[in-house]
């Protein structure tokens, strides 16, 4: 049972505004002291993961606030850090709010890094993907896939094993290093996953071993992948989120073709979450941006960036998902096999796998 968020003095608290396409909550006070504050410091939001590039735009139209996009290809650990480094820094290079991986959330709060705030829409977020007292909420999830480069990889890999084969010597990315990139660590995660036949507990050494293998085959490129490397050829073969690797198939329109495979086995699920900086300059703006992201219409924006919005259901409930967007989306039954590792699973392979890639795997990726 969804936990019910009471709005307290909900009349006083809150006016209902409206915006493009569905119901927007928040108070004229809170607009009004975000707007005083007259801008927002954001990281490691790349403008084409998840369709961030129009949620930013859109917040920007919608309140005329300016955004500072902070170091966009920063990685989960980065923007714990940025936090910590700038904890007396009251200008734009302090982040407001981060967007990180579910296990840097209960982290940052232990470590007294993140503050409390629930949004109007708070009850429509599953219970299994927010603090409790709302120190960090889940926002978006998707599945590691393969982006493929078919102008330079005629066969499309249909498995975590077939990356190991001759055919992908020199071609095979992370899309993060993955001592600090949740995105890159759950790529070792799912192959791990795919490797030890499921077990969750034997998924991090299996995905080392498996990243030592590719490495010592040559088929490992310790870069970064991005889209603009996919393209140019110097990682054609990138493990990315669903969703990033939608997005640049749409956005390179066929030049290279890109091919987007839901592996076999090892469909590894990866909830990112939110949280409002302890030491925020700017706390109204954060906590409007917060509003504007679990808005339908944000929710709505995730999606066609092909996230699945942590409102997904509700949304869907609702009849406020498009059926167009939903016709875009990859067949359902790519994901049946998606598992959804725990906070305490988590909580024991994210360690497992930063603290002993090098030593394991040997390869310094940047």
């Amino acid at each position: 049972m969804k936990q019910k968020f009471s709005l307290l003095t909900a009349a006083a608290a809150f006016a209902v505004l409206a915006s493009t396409g569905g119901a927007f909550a928040q108070s004229s006070d809170l607009v009004a002291a975000a707007k005083k504050e007259g801008q927002l410091s954001v990281i490691a939001l790349p403008r084409d993961w998840c369709g961030y590039g129009a949620i930013i735009d859109g917040f920007k139209a919608k309140y005329g606030l300016q955004v500072n996009e902070l170091n966009p290809d920063a990685g989960s650990g980065d923007e714990v850090e940025a936090i910590k480094a700038n904890k007396g820094n009251a200008g734009p290079q302090a982040p407001d709010v981060i967007d990180v991986g579910l296990a840097f959330g209960p982290s940052a709060k232990k470590d007294g890094l993140i503050q409390p705030y629930k949004v109007a829409t708070w009850s429509t977020i599953p219970d299994s993907a927010k603090d409790a007292d709302g120190y960090w909420y889940g926002d978006y999830y998707g599945v590691l896939t393969f982006e493929v480069n078919k102008d330079i990889i005629k066969k499309s890999p249909a498995d975590w094993p077939d990356l190991l084969g001759p055919e992908y010597k020199n071609a095979v990315a992370l899309a993060g290093d993955p001592r600090v990139s949740a995105q890159a660590i759950q790529g070792v995660f799912a192959a791990g996953l795919s490797a030890a036949g499921g077990d969750v507990a034997k998924a991090p050494d299996a995905g080392l071993k498996f990243f030592s293998d590719l490495n010592k085959k040559g088929n490992f490129v310790p870069v970064i992948g991005k889209a603009s490397s996919v393209a140019q050829g110097s990682t054609p073969l990138l493990i990315r989120w669903d969703y990033n690797a939608l997005g640049d198939r749409d956005t390179l329109k066929g030049n290279p073709p890109i091919d987007v495979v839901v592996p076999k086995s090892g469909v590894l699920a990866g909830v990112y979450v939110q949280a409002i900086s302890a030491f925020a300059p700017h706390p109204n703006a954060a906590k409007l941006w917060m509003e504007w992201l679990y808005s339908d219409d944000g929710q709505v924006d995730f999606l066609k960036g092909y996230c699945h919005p942590i409102r997904f259901q509700n949304l869907v409930e609702s009849k406020k998902v498009p059926a167009e967007l939903l016709d875009k989306l990859p067949p359902a039954e790519s994901y049946a096999k998606a598992v959804f590792p725990t906070l305490d699973q988590l909580a024991v392979s994210n360690p497992a796998i930063t603290k002993q890639w090098d030593s394991v795997v040997g390869a310094n990726v940047k």
